[in-house]
Protein backbone atom coordinates (compact mmCIF):
# COMPACT_ATOMS: atom_id res chain seq x y z
CA UNK A 1 0.00 0.00 0.00
CA UNK A 2 1.17 3.06 -1.38
CA UNK A 3 1.69 5.83 1.38
CA UNK A 4 -0.56 8.56 2.54
CA UNK A 5 1.32 11.11 0.24
CA UNK A 6 1.27 8.52 -2.62
CA UNK A 7 -2.01 7.66 -2.02
CA UNK A 8 -3.72 11.60 -2.12
CA UNK A 9 -1.40 12.64 -4.95
CA UNK A 10 -2.54 9.30 -7.44
CA UNK A 11 -5.87 10.46 -6.46
CA UNK A 12 -5.33 14.59 -7.38
CA UNK A 13 -3.92 12.74 -10.57
CA UNK A 14 -6.91 11.11 -11.21
CA UNK A 15 -8.66 14.10 -10.69
CA UNK A 16 -6.67 16.11 -12.92
CA UNK A 17 -7.43 14.15 -15.94
CA UNK A 18 -10.98 13.98 -15.59
CA UNK A 19 -11.46 17.74 -15.40
CA UNK A 20 -9.07 18.10 -18.27
CA UNK A 21 -11.78 15.36 -20.04
CA UNK A 22 -14.76 17.55 -18.77
CA UNK A 23 -13.30 20.60 -20.01
CA UNK A 24 -12.68 19.08 -23.32
CA UNK A 25 -16.04 17.36 -24.10
CA UNK A 26 -18.88 20.40 -24.64
CA UNK A 27 -23.11 19.80 -23.60
CA UNK A 28 -24.55 17.33 -21.34
CA UNK A 29 -22.56 14.83 -23.85
CA UNK A 30 -22.56 11.28 -22.15
CA UNK A 31 -18.34 11.39 -21.90
CA UNK A 32 -19.16 14.49 -19.74
CA UNK A 33 -21.58 13.20 -17.65
CA UNK A 34 -19.43 10.00 -17.08
CA UNK A 35 -16.30 12.00 -16.66
CA UNK A 36 -18.51 14.64 -14.08
CA UNK A 37 -20.17 11.07 -11.98
CA UNK A 38 -16.84 9.89 -11.28
CA UNK A 39 -15.27 13.03 -10.50
CA UNK A 40 -17.82 13.95 -8.25
CA UNK A 41 -18.07 10.97 -6.37
CA UNK A 42 -13.82 10.17 -6.01
CA UNK A 43 -13.87 14.13 -4.76
CA UNK A 44 -16.27 13.80 -2.16
CA UNK A 45 -14.91 10.61 -0.94
CA UNK A 46 -11.30 11.54 -0.90
CA UNK A 47 -12.20 14.81 0.70
CA UNK A 48 -13.67 13.27 3.67
CA UNK A 49 -11.30 10.20 3.54
CA UNK A 50 -8.49 12.59 3.66
CA UNK A 51 -10.11 15.19 6.71
CA UNK A 52 -10.74 12.42 8.78
CA UNK A 53 -7.24 10.65 8.26
CA UNK A 54 -4.11 12.98 6.87
CA UNK A 55 -5.66 16.44 8.24
CA UNK A 56 -6.82 14.88 11.87
CA UNK A 57 -3.10 13.70 12.51
CA UNK A 58 -1.89 17.05 10.84
CA UNK A 59 -4.18 19.14 13.36
CA UNK A 60 -2.76 17.39 16.43
CA UNK A 61 0.30 18.77 15.92
CA UNK A 62 1.08 22.82 16.33
CA UNK A 63 1.64 23.51 12.92
CA UNK A 64 -0.56 21.04 11.42
CA UNK A 65 -3.81 22.98 12.84
CA UNK A 66 -3.71 26.16 10.51
CA UNK A 67 -3.02 24.45 7.60
CA UNK A 68 -5.64 21.54 8.20
CA UNK A 69 -8.23 24.49 8.72
CA UNK A 70 -7.14 26.60 5.61
CA UNK A 71 -7.41 23.04 3.37
CA UNK A 72 -10.56 21.65 5.13
CA UNK A 73 -12.21 25.33 4.56
CA UNK A 74 -11.03 25.13 0.78
CA UNK A 75 -12.96 21.36 0.95
CA UNK A 76 -16.56 23.29 1.94
CA UNK A 77 -16.01 25.95 -1.17
CA UNK A 78 -15.27 23.04 -3.47
CA UNK A 79 -17.77 21.05 -2.17
CA UNK A 80 -20.44 24.07 -2.31
CA UNK A 81 -19.45 24.46 -6.09
CA UNK A 82 -19.75 21.22 -6.62
CA UNK A 83 -23.58 20.81 -5.68
CA UNK A 84 -23.76 23.79 -7.57
CA UNK A 85 -22.85 22.54 -10.65
CA UNK A 86 -24.83 19.25 -9.80
CA UNK A 87 -28.25 21.47 -9.79
CA UNK A 88 -27.53 23.62 -12.50
CA UNK A 89 -27.73 22.30 -16.66
CA UNK A 90 -25.10 20.33 -17.88
CA UNK A 91 -25.60 21.92 -21.26
CA UNK A 92 -26.27 25.36 -20.50
CA UNK A 93 -22.97 28.10 -20.84
CA UNK A 94 -23.25 28.43 -17.04
CA UNK A 95 -22.58 25.05 -16.25
CA UNK A 96 -19.12 25.60 -18.03
CA UNK A 97 -18.43 28.67 -16.20
CA UNK A 98 -18.92 27.16 -12.86
CA UNK A 99 -17.05 24.35 -14.17
CA UNK A 100 -13.82 26.38 -14.84
CA UNK A 101 -13.98 28.05 -11.52
CA UNK A 102 -13.75 24.72 -9.52
CA UNK A 103 -11.16 23.57 -11.80
CA UNK A 104 -9.06 26.65 -11.11
CA UNK A 105 -9.89 26.11 -7.85
CA UNK A 106 -9.24 22.98 -7.36
CA UNK A 107 -5.78 22.91 -9.19
CA UNK A 108 -4.68 25.73 -6.42
CA UNK A 109 -6.02 23.23 -3.50
CA UNK A 110 -4.18 20.28 -4.98
CA UNK A 111 -0.72 22.50 -5.79
CA UNK A 112 -0.82 23.86 -1.98
CA UNK A 113 -1.45 20.65 -1.20
CA UNK A 114 1.47 18.46 -2.77
CA UNK A 115 3.69 21.60 -2.60
CA UNK A 116 3.47 22.92 0.97
CA UNK A 117 1.09 21.23 3.33
CA UNK A 118 3.12 17.71 2.44
CA UNK A 119 6.50 19.22 2.89
CA UNK A 120 6.00 20.53 6.20
CA UNK A 121 4.06 17.56 7.01
CA UNK A 122 7.06 14.88 6.46
CA UNK A 123 8.77 17.65 8.73
CA UNK A 124 6.43 17.21 11.57
CA UNK A 125 5.12 13.92 11.36
CA UNK A 126 7.71 10.85 12.35
CA UNK A 127 7.35 8.72 9.75
CA UNK A 128 6.38 5.66 12.87
CA UNK A 129 3.61 8.00 13.50
CA UNK A 130 2.09 8.26 10.01
CA UNK A 131 2.88 4.50 9.05
CA UNK A 132 -0.48 2.84 7.74
CA UNK A 133 -2.01 6.35 7.31
CA UNK A 134 -2.08 5.58 3.21
CA UNK A 135 -4.12 2.12 4.08
CA UNK A 136 -6.50 4.03 6.26
CA UNK A 137 -7.29 6.68 3.70
CA UNK A 138 -8.27 4.36 1.26
CA UNK A 139 -10.10 2.14 3.70
CA UNK A 140 -12.05 5.59 4.66
CA UNK A 141 -12.26 6.56 1.03
CA UNK A 142 -14.30 3.23 0.53
CA UNK A 143 -16.68 3.70 3.31
CA UNK A 144 -16.86 7.64 2.47
CA UNK A 145 -17.89 6.59 -1.08
CA UNK A 146 -21.21 4.90 0.19
CA UNK A 147 -21.45 7.72 2.31
CA UNK A 148 -22.17 10.64 -0.34
CA UNK A 149 -25.85 10.38 -0.11
CA UNK A 150 -26.35 10.09 2.97
CA UNK A 151 -24.66 12.90 3.83
CA UNK A 152 -26.22 14.75 1.24
CA UNK A 153 -29.76 14.33 2.92
CA UNK A 154 -28.45 15.40 5.91
CA UNK A 155 -27.01 18.19 4.94
CA UNK A 156 -30.54 19.47 3.25
CA UNK A 157 -32.36 18.45 6.53
CA UNK A 158 -30.24 20.85 8.74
Amino acid sequence: MPDIYSAIKADHDTHRKLMATIADTSGASETRKRAWAQFYEDVKSHAAAEEETFYSKLISKTWGQDAARHSVHEHQQLDDLMEELNNTDMSSPGWLQKFHTLQHDYDHHMEEEEDEVFARAREVIPEDEIDGYGQRFSDRKDKERDLIEKKLQDSLED
